[in-house]
């Protein structure tokens, strides 16, 4: 195999891992790692966090990838990924998901005990979510909880221990994903109902899934206000805030019961700058401070 195919191979991996959504959950493990530091984290523990982050996350796309093959090829939203399997290679794509476990723990253990001991939950975590949609209308949430382990984990790998703060971050990450998982499982209903896969949207129909979502996202701004309680966030963080929550009135407005046609606007673009830009205002209120 010539090194020029090698590397087309791996770029088709990222491609069909997303490895660019990396965004939704990078950001709040940075928070979380300022946070535990009190300011500007080790560079070679902030480094193997956010490997350990990238690894975890290669790995549970990857497998969900493997495992759901079967019910993306009927749904004309994702079945380039089974195209793109096929391309690829199935086998190279297990070796891939292998070799990031390996190098997920090898990152864990290289940060601290605490955080080698957990490593085998998440990996039980994130690969887990995959299966969720054949039996609960819950797998929204599973999938908040597999990104929250982020800000858990750069918590632990910056202090060994845990307090609250980390979890606060993490159930605003399961309030936020959830929410907009919910919005983006809108457009796949058809498609569930006729696989028989569950989903919020199918239980409940479009327009209180996307009420759901909306509460689901008020909560999160509540859990982000009460933040500073725990920590030495200031009035640039609160004002922060009022911003991710005016974005986050700007989402679901995007979004109708009737008009979906703005989904990946909301889902993608919105998204990703209410991630960025909550880490960004955190970190700047941290070095004001």
């Amino acid at each position: 195999m010539s090194f020029s195919h090698s590397i087309q191979k791996v770029t088709s991996i990222f491609n069909l891992i997303k490895f660019s959504h990396t965004i939704f959950s990078l950001p709040f493990a940075v928070m979380s790692a300022f946070l535990a530091a009190d300011g500007m984290p080790g560079i070679k523990q902030l480094l193997l966090i956010l490997a350990a982050l990238v690894t975890a996350r290669s790995a549970a796309m990857s497998f969900n990838r493997l495992v759901d093959a079967n019910y993306d090829i009927h749904n004309p939203r994702t079945d380039y990924r089974v195209k793109l399997q096929n391309a690829i290679g199935r086998k190279n794509i297990w070796l891939f998901t292998v070799l990031s476990v390996i190098l997920f723990i090898t990152f864990s253990l290289l940060l601290n005990q605490l955080a080698f001991y957990m490593s085998p939950l998440a990996i039980l975590v994130i690969f887990g979510y995959s299966y969720t949609k054949r039996f609960t209308h819950l797998s929204h949430f599973v999938l908040g909880t597999a990104l929250a382990l982020s800000p858990i984990g750069a918590w632990i790998g910056i202090q060994g221990t845990l307090r609250i703060t980390p979890f606060l971050l993490a159930l605003a990450v399961v309030l936020w994903t959830s929410g907009f998982d919910i919005i983006y499982a809108c457009q796949d209903i058809e498609h569930d109902i006729k696989t028989g896969l569950y989903s919020i949207p199918k239980k409940l129909g479009i327009m209180w899934a996307l009420v759901l979502s909306g509460i689901l996202h008020l909560l999160m701004v509540l859990v982000l206000f009460a933040l500073p309680r725990y920590t030495d966030l200031g009035i640039i963080y609160s004002i922060g805030v009022f911003i991710i929550a005016g974005l986050l009135f700007y989402e679901h407005s995007l979004v109708k019961p009737k008009d979906l046609s703005k989904i990946n606007t909301a889902f993608f673009t919105v998204n990703g700058i209410i991630s960025m830009g909550l880490m960004c205002i955190t970190l700047i209120d941290i070095f004001a401070g």
